[in-house]
């Protein structure tokens, strides 16, 4: 998992909503990757995960809402 210690507000996703996949979608990718999803939410246009790790550890994340690609995750 990618470790970040800086700002949320510093991520914007500018991406049309007619390209964004699904919540589903990403859902499935994070339980693919062994990742127990609690909430998906979009905020800034992107898509925000909270979840638990295969170690047991809280995560929470911002995921580019069209590729799906991790930008920021912080444990």
């Amino acid at each position: 998992l990618l470790l970040s210690g800086t700002a949320w507000a510093d991520t914007e996703c500018n991406v049309p909503v007619a390209n964004w996949q699904s919540r589903e979608a990403l859902r499935k990718q994070l339980e693919q990757q062994g990742l127990q999803v609690q909430r998906i939410k979009v905020d800034d246009g992107c898509y925000e995960v909270r979840g638990v790790d295969a170690q047991g550890n809280r995560f929470k994340a911002k995921y580019a809402p069209d590729s799906l690609k991790a930008l920021k995750m912080e444990t």
